[in-house]
């Protein structure tokens, strides 16, 4: 009898690297543990009681696929308000609401993307945003950013990308601020690359996450939304998980060009059908009245980010990439090339739990992803132990 076998396209992708590491401790009370992208307070009190509350009232019925009404026009009105010149709703015949951002990311490729077509991906970058595109059968190409030797940051060379993005191209993938390197894409590279995509007809797939997550004071970083026409063909992906410590909740929302709605309406019936109506009821009470817990967090994140930084320069054989946005610093270990193996060795023997950089692709490997969305005193345990492991190697 054959062997039941999946699909080869999801054979060939590899399990994520990151969990391989945390499932070995996962969970134990002795391990620091900075693997995963969430912080490590819970979600606001405000949004759990709005939850809450409408389990009280009996919010356990399907909704509209693409969202709560209200929860819809609230998010056009939040774009907008970060992202249009004059501050007005992107309109919530634009939005919709999904089951997590990267539900948002696989519904948008699931429109766009068919077997065979060209994706452009600019890397290191999350490894299920090129997971998607190769799951639906497409050839991912990528572009690389580089350590800028003056700066000590992320950079992105953008005559290489345009230089990429030729009239075959299908898609193009983009995460400012990015994950894992903290990246930000400036605003006049952005008008570029979309200007570009207009004349070929090219897609944009822009996942910003973290858009609040920047460290130069401004509300939010630059965004496609910024320059674009609703006619673009861009989509924006989103989700609660960051802006709103919601990493559990699983609710995220896309904006769209208008003609592509009423296909992401079918494509979200036929996905999960729509997100639970208690879950966008807390959602709605995040984007109404969550901006001064959001600006705590930032201003959290980007004290861990200093603190950290400063911590990991005392290190010898130490180099750390200083981030622009996001909750993560990339460091490299002098000597340990090989980033899983360093990591698997850290959780064993000193208790400290760092995401491996191969986990986001081979121009990643030799580093460690550290999530600075923490305490500065857990931060300076975790250096702590990377300290006295160092020691005795």
């Amino acid at each position: 009898m054959p062997i039941a076998h999946a699909r080869d396209a999801v054979r060939r992708i590899t399990a994520s690297r990151i969990r391989e590491v945390a499932n070995a401790a996962m969970g134990a009370p002795d391990v620091l543990a900075f693997w995963f992208g969430e912080p490590d307070r819970p979600t606001p009190a405000f949004i759990v009681a709005e939850a809450k509350a409408a389990l009280d009232a009996g919010d356990t019925f399907y909704l509209p696929n693409l969202g709560l009404p209200e929860l819809r026009e609230a998010l056009a009105a939040y774009a907008g308000g970060l992202h249009r010149a004059d501050g007005a709703s992107l309109g919530a015949h634009r939005i919709a609401v999904t089951n997590s951002g990267v539900s948002a990311l696989m519904l948008a490729a699931q429109a766009l993307v068919s077997p065979g077509d060209r994706v452009v991906a600019v890397v290191p970058l999350w490894p299920n945003l090129t997971a998607i595109a190769d799951l639906l059968g497409a050839r991912v190409d990528t572009v690389s950013l580089s350590v800028d030797a003056a700066s000590g940051r992320w950079t992105l060379d953008p005559d290489c990308l345009l230089a990429a993005l030729g009239p075959g191209t299908r898609l193009l993938l983009l995460n400012s601020p990015g994950n894992p390197t903290g990246w930000v894409m400036p605003a006049e590279a952005q008008r570029a690359v979309l200007d570009h995509c207009r004349r070929h007809g090219i897609w944009v797939l822009s996942d910003e996450a973290y858009e609040r997550l920047v460290f130069d004071g401004h509300r939010s970083a630059p965004s496609f939304l910024d320059h674009a026409d609703p006619q673009d063909r861009l989509v924006v992906a989103n989700t609660f998980s960051k802006t709103w410590q919601m990493t559990g909740w699983r609710l995220g929302w896309l904006v769209l060009p208008p003609e592509l709605v009423p296909d992401m309406e079918k494509l979200i019936e036929f996905n999960t059908s729509c997100a639970p109506g208690f879950v966008q009821r807390a959602g709605l009470a995040a984007v109404r009245h969550g901006e001064a817990a959001t600006r705590s967090f930032v201003t959290d994140v980007s004290a861990g980010a200093r603190t950290l930084l400063e911590a990991l320069a005392g290190l010898p054989r130490v180099r750390a990439v200083t981030p622009d946005g996001a909750m993560y610093v990339l460091l490299r270990v002098e000597g340990e090339p090989d980033s899983l193996a360093l990591a698997r060795n850290l959780v064993r023997q000193a208790r400290l739990g760092l995401a491996p950089g191969i986990a986001f692709g081979p121009e990643c490997e030799g580093y460690l992803r550290w999530c600075i969305a923490r305490p500065p005193g857990v931060l300076l345990e975790g250096v702590a132990r990377l300290e006295a492991y160092l020691a005795g190697r």
